[in-house]
């Protein structure tokens, strides 16, 4: 008995910490979605090129982590307001399919060039959190863990208060709210997008180091994208709570899908549970459980 609760427990806790990590990349995909209504499918890639930027600075140029990770947010800044420019602007007034196809088409692109610039291998960081586990009752948990945990929670919290009271938070939020009213109210739409699509960047980069500092970097991580668009759909495109709140949950349901159910199932349950509980919330509740359901008269 004690040993099935500790099992659950690890469960339990490796479940928040994959969770929190959903929910920061989710918060990015929520983000551009309210802001420009644009569904980015190349959120998984800007979770694979954060993570290599990083590596690169802290690998090949031996900039000390914290540095490093600090100009990771600088880069990958840049990149999310560059890409809106030059890739995004010019599709704005085309139809929604268009856009969808130009996000896959960059999601190819970044993959292509980070397989050209630092090959498909798994790579790992330096060691940056102490190796001892921290052991809570019969229940040890690795510091990385831990450390990715409550700076996950930590840049959740600040993200919402950014949001909620800031004055470009609230600005974004009345352009998500109505454009056309934000616009007549003087407020620089395009620069909101801008904006939009360099925070949702630098989040999906903190995603990706925080997961290559537990299992290291490879080309997959581009899957992570994937991975997050059920904890969207669950907590509802639209709202920042529920990309928190689904992150959380998908996280804790696969990874206790993959703890009970591989035995029977013969391994890679948790590959598919994020998407059978897509199919179920689908099913169930189409706009997810905080999102705004939408009602067209004909």
């Amino acid at each position: 008995m004690e040993h099935a609760l500790v099992h659950f427990a690890q469960l339990l806790v490796a479940g928040l910490v994959l969770g929190s990590v959903y929910a920061l990349v989710a918060l990015g995909f929520v983000l551009i979605y309210k802001s420009t209504g644009i569904l980015n499918f190349a959120q998984g890639e800007f979770v694979l090129l954060g993570a290599y930027v990083c590596y690169w600075m802290v690998v090949q140029y031996h900039i000390p982590f914290i540095p490093g990770f600090l100009l990771t947010f600088v880069v990958m800044s840049i990149f999310g307001v560059a890409l809106e420019r030059l890739a995004l602007r010019p599709m704005i007034g085309e139809p929604v399919i268009s856009v969808i196809m130009l996000t896959i088409g960059l999601a190819a692109m970044i993959r292509a060039f980070v397989s050209i610039v630092w090959g498909t291998q798994i790579k790992t960081y330096p060691s940056v959190f102490p190796q001892q586990p921290v052991h809570f009752g019969p229940i040890a948990v690795s510091q990385v863990y831990l450390w990715t945990f409550f700076l996950s929670l930590f840049l959740l919290v600040i993200f919402i208060f950014f949001f909620k009271y800031s004055r470009v938070g609230i600005t974004m939020r009345a352009v998500a709210d109505d454009q056309q009213a934000a616009l007549s109210m003087g407020i620089n739409v395009k620069k909101v997008f801008a904006i939009a699509w360099s925070v949702s960047a630098v989040v999906s980069a903190i995603g990706g180091v925080l997961i290559g500092n537990i299992n290291g970097i490879n080309i997959a991580l581009s899957s992570f994208g994937l991975k997050v668009f059920p904890a969207v759909i669950l907590g509802g495109l639209d709202s920042v709570p529920g990309a928190i709140i689904g992150g959380l949950t998908v996280g804790i349901l696969e990874n206790m899908a993959g703890g009970y159910l591989d035995v029977y199932f013969g391994g890679n349950v948790k590959e598919v549970a994020p998407f059978v509980i897509l199919v179920i919330i689908l099913m169930i509740k189409p706009y997810g459980l905080f999102g705004i359901e939408e009602i067209e008269r004909v």
